[in-house]
């Protein structure tokens, strides 16, 4: 038998479960710092390991604050001449 594809992701499926009753409007807003600060402090984990991985010193963050990365904008270049 094959499953049924749910629209919904399982964190979701989850926090609908939790939360199938009303919560006040403070507690919505908690809950969403809390999810905030959450996957914040994940991000800031792997931005560390990349960090450590990579043997990044000060003087490189101080570096790449004044390097300008960002690839230089390319036109697409026209196939079709009229």
């Amino acid at each position: 038998m094959e499953a049924v594809q749910s629209p919904l992701s399982n964190v979701q499926v989850e926090l609908l479960k939790v939360f199938s009753r009303n919560v006040s409007d403070e507690d919505v807003l908690e809950i969403r710092r809390l999810l905030t600060r959450y996957f914040a402090e994940k991000a800031i984990q792997e931005a560390n390991k990349v960090w450590d991985e990579k043997g990044w010193t000060a003087e490189d963050a101080e570096r790449m604050l004044h390097e300008h990365m960002r690839t230089p904008y390319q036109p697409p270049t026209s196939t079709n001449k009229h």
